[in-house]
């Protein structure tokens, strides 16, 4: 899915792009091994250098823009390393609100199984499978992604896909019958987001950025819970709150495909709402939703966590005002200040849940 908490640059079209029902013309190199494993080469290297950065970026005093940067060079990359952080992070909040993880081997263990399930496999597939059949929008919007620019042969992202798919299944299915039946559902709704016949991100972008959102948020949180064997109504209503606020980032993401999506006419909200609607829109999400977490803790008696989150909220006001003197421009800074103190949220409600038993 391209639509991510990832922190995405914001591309200038190129004046003209082919129609969606061209054929793909045949690149020199499509075939060619030593391109394949080039593309594969700088995936991977982008994967290390991106965790880097998302973990310096957690940090107050970060280098906001140095690090939008360098997590936009990933995007670049096949499967898009840079957006898998999202998916990992709340496979731990869920492994932390289970109350189960601990800090000995074999529960870290779990919980970094459950991670590379999420980003790697999880993740990585959507990804994939977003690249391939938003490829003729890509050519408008980011022409230099790697199955935009025809680098890799058909048969090779076909494999890639059935590979990550078939591991993520086996994995999941190790970890429990949950968690394996919550990755299937992810593949389902990442099929469903990209893919004809659905293709929601063509005919509805409430639809979804709703299946985005799920699937990478409130999925993987209660997925992290089950790994443990511990999911409360306290994990399912918090999952499903901060996915229904993630709706909202995932709204501003689609800024950076505006052009290209209102050229080939897929109803993206941006293109549906207008980019001023469209950031009302998103605000409407994050912040209503988030408020409604801060208060579902408050009604558990869990204060010191509420007041956390509450201020962690707060943080993020001042950021929505700049936002929407520039929303294009200044997107990608937004994402980059803004989606810490929102994560960081998600971790504290996490840890009153853990500690609340609720």
């Amino acid at each position: 899915m391209d639509e991510t908490l990832a922190l995405n640059a914001i591309p200038q079209p190129t004046p003209a792009a082919p129609s969606p029902s061209a054929p793909i013309p045949a690149a020199d190199n499509a075939t060619d091994g030593r391109a394949t494993s080039r593309v594969l080469g700088d995936s991977a290297r982008s994967a290390v250098v991106t965790a880097g950065q998302f973990g310096a970026m957690m940090l107050p005093f970060a280098n906001r823009t140095t690090g939008a940067a360098r997590i936009n060079a990933s995007l670049k990359t096949f499967a898009k390393p840079g957006t898998w952080f999202a998916p990992m992070w709340a496979m731990i909040v869920g492994c932390v609100a289970s109350g189960n993880a601990h800090w000995q081997f074999g529960s870290v263990g779990r919980v970094l199984v459950g991670m590379i399930l999420a980003g790697p496999l999880l993740c990585a597939f959507s990804q994939v499978t977003n690249d391939w059949f938003d490829r003729d929008v890509d050519r408008i919007n980011e022409p230099d992604r790697p199955t935009a620019a025809n680098a890799l042969a058909p048969s090779t992202v076909l494999a890639i896909s059935l590979g990550l798919a078939a591991a993520a299944l086996g994995l999941a299915y190790a970890l429990g019958i949950v968690v394996f039946y919550l990755a299937l559902g992810g593949l389902a709704l990442a099929l469903a987001y990209s893919a004809p016949p659905l293709r929601l991100k063509a005919r509805n972008g409430w639809l979804a950025n709703a299946a985005c959102a799920f699937a990478y948020e409130g999925f993987a949180w209660i997925a992290g819970a089950a790994i443990f064997h511990h999911v409360t109504a306290g994990t399912v209503v918090l999952a499903t709150l901060y996915s229904l606020g993630s709706h909202g980032l995932m709204t501003l993401n689609d800024f950076k495909s505006y052009e290209g999506d209102k050229r080939l006419g897929l109803r993206s909200l941006p293109v549906m709402l207008g980019l001023d609607g469209a950031l009302r829109a998103a605000f409407a999400f994050i912040d209503i939703f988030q408020v409604a977490a801060i208060a579902f803790v408050f009604a558990h008696r869990m204060y010191l966590a509420g007041a956390i989150v509450t201020l962690l909220f707060i943080i993020q006001l001042p950021m929505q005002r700049k936002l929407a003197t520039d929303p294009k421009g200044l997107a990608p800074w937004y994402c980059a200040s803004a989606i810490p103190p929102f994560v960081w949220g998600m971790l504290v409600c996490a840890l009153a849940v853990s500690a609340g038993g609720f």
